[in-house]
């Protein structure tokens, strides 16, 4: 049987054995690391009060929020055919601490280090008929120990980026291992089915059943009330919403509402911070002072919406994107990578985005439709060039910005363009989720 490498049992311990040190510089990574310490324990005593060894169980993973949207409309479908498996669904990040508590699970919680003790331990507690993990955040040992006890492992909704660092040496030879174990794959289109093969699992292995965030996205679109309060920030006015911005995306977006606003007194920035923490949200007014602009409102402040708003809690994005005429997906203008896009395209908004978006195989898509712009200034032929000459300056995103405004039967179309781009890859869920049944049932029922 396949097991990790010595060098990568090594690279882990030394991992751990410094993370208390960054963390004191980094609090998202010390706030992971507080939660995880007593995970095992959480793990064991919820075993002993409600494991049902006589039941399948399903361990699903998704490292974060956008994997974890995937995750739960798959679970949502398999807990609805399926009431007799138990589930349990683990996470990394802590950004996904709130998301977890209403997937629809038996239990969920932090994902353990992917060391064997610890991997030994949770696999005991859980004892999984199947592993899942969910796009990317395949772990090795875990994969590799699972597949030991006689569990299915498998990926649902599985993404590799042209550039991901897995792809390149060492990590794709050190995660090799933790790939080579997966029994079933899905993938979301065959470029990313070519990639996952690359990285070690057996090509016989391998479907396409495309991404379950489109599901996922739609739905939630859909169930948006008309009275939402959320949506009244955007009326009265036109809002663009800038949803998971960076401080390298928030730059460009203030300079360029100071140029808009100049044009147009009506226009309204809605800012949603990736990590709305005190100290970013003083960093954010501090920038925005420096581009002449006012105090932003803070939602939480109510009253009256402001023309320049910033949102310090998490959860309202994907509601937001349909109070706006326009969205900004932010990852952009900087390393963090591009977010996902899906959410402001399923509420039927044009969607801009920074120069890095390479990453997003969706953000491809949608500019390859002409419902999306890349804020460059390689401006797409069906935005309106003649209002481009006046009103933008220097900054490529306020002449963008106006020309949608002056024309908003160009965005308005380039908006259904995107609807139209997610209404029709639908139907991923439903192929994600009759993967995970597959597995479940080559699985033992008690994989101790």
């Amino acid at each position: 049987m396949t097991s990790t490498s010595l060098a990568y049992r090594a690279l882990l311990r030394l991992g751990w054995a410094l993370a208390p040190t960054l963390a004191r510089s980094r609090p998202k990574l010390a706030q992971g690391l507080a939660a995880r310490d007593q995970v095992l324990d959480r793990l064991r005593a919820w075993s002993r009060a409600h494991r049902d060894v006589s039941r399948p169980l399903l361990w699903m993973h998704a490292s974060s929020v956008g994997e974890g949207l995937q995750a739960e409309i798959v679970l949502k479908a398999l807990r609805l055919a399926h009431p007799e498996w138990q589930i349990a669904y683990t996470h990394f990040s802590p950004s996904a601490e709130a998301l977890a508590q209403r997937i629809p699970a038996d239990v969920a919680d932090y994902l353990p280090g992917d060391r064997r003790a610890d991997v030994d331990a949770a696999l005991d507690a859980l004892a999984p008929s199947a592993l899942v993990f969910c796009k990317l955040d395949l772990w090795p040992e875990l994969a590799t120990r699972a597949a030991r006890r006689g569990a299915a492992v498998g990926i649902i909704a599985a993404t590799v980026s042209p550039v991901s660092a897995r792809s390149r040496w060492p990590s794709r030879a050190l995660l090799r291992p933790g790939y080579r174990m997966v029994s079933r794959a899905g993938a979301v289109s065959d470029q990313d089915a070519a990639r996952l093969a690359a990285l070690g699992v057996p090509s016989a292995n391998i479907e396409v059943t495309g991404d379950p965030r489109f599901d996922s996205a739609l739905e939630h679109a859909r169930s948006i009330r008309p009275d939402d309060s959320l949506l009244r920030l955007g009326k009265g006015g036109s809002t663009l919403v800038a949803g998971s911005t960076w401080s390298e995306d928030e730059q460009p977006l203030l300079t360029a509402f100071a140029a808009v606003r100049a044009a147009r007194p009506d226009v309204r920035l809605i800012i949603v911070p990736h990590e709305p923490t005190p100290e970013h949200l003083a960093r954010l007014d501090g920038m925005a002072a420096a581009a002449g602009l006012e105090t932003p409102q803070r939602l939480s402040d109510g009253g009256e919406p402001a023309r320049l708003i910033v949102v310090d809690r998490v959860g309202v994005l994907a509601t937001l994107y349909a109070a706006g005429q326009i969205a900004f997906v932010g990852g952009g203008f900087g390393k963090a990578g591009l977010h996902s896009v899906l959410e402001p395209a399923a509420c039927a908004v044009p969607v801009l985005f920074g120069p890095a978006w390479q990453s997003s195989r969706e953000a491809g898509l949608l500019l390859a439709r002409r419902a999306a712009v890349v804020v460059s200034v390689d401006f797409p032929d069906w935005l309106d060039l003649d209002s481009l000459t006046t009103g933008g300056g220097a900054s490529p995103l306020a002449a963008i910005w106006l020309a949608m405004l002056r024309n908003p039967a160009h965005a308005a179309a380039a908006g259904r363009r995107a609807l139209e781009y997610v209404e029709a890859g639908v139907g991923a869920a439903a192929r994600n989720a009759g993967l995970v049944e597959r597995l479940m049932a080559s699985g033992r029922v008690n994989a101790r």
